[in-house]
């Protein structure tokens, strides 16, 4: 397997329905107080929230990287600019989209607003 590639066995999906009985049935055994189950679903959906499924599923070879621009989590603000130009109204919301969950660059979201339609 390629060293950029995760085993797609390493990969879980769990239902937040499935979580909060899980988290329930261990408060109801004493094992975890309430709060503490409250705690740690939030801690568990913040983290899912910061890791959308796209880029999990990308990451482990599941789906083709088809992010409108290539590498983009490893180019600065300024090369992602220079290549707004190039990109259709979809890939300019999706980069946007994408850019407001994760490093949310003011640099980044104002050039990207400037190429949308108002």
């Amino acid at each position: 397997m390629s060293p950029q590639l995760k085993n797609p066995l390493d990969v879980m999906v769990i239902t937040r329905e499935r979580l909060q009985d899980t988290l329930d049935d261990a408060v109801r055994r004493g094992r975890m107080t309430r709060d503490d189950a409250a705690e740690l679903m939030a801690a568990i959906v913040r983290h899912a929230i910061s890791a959308p499924a796209e880029r999990v599923l990308r990451a482990t070879g599941l789906v083709e990287d088809e992010f409108p621009i290539s590498e983009y989590d490893d180019l600065t603000a300024a090369q992602i600019v220079s290549q707004l130009g190039a990109l259709e109204v979809p890939d300019l919301r999706r980069v946007r989209d994408y850019e407001r969950r994760n490093a949310n660059r003011k640099t980044v979201l104002n050039a990207v607003d400037a190429k949308l339609p108002q």
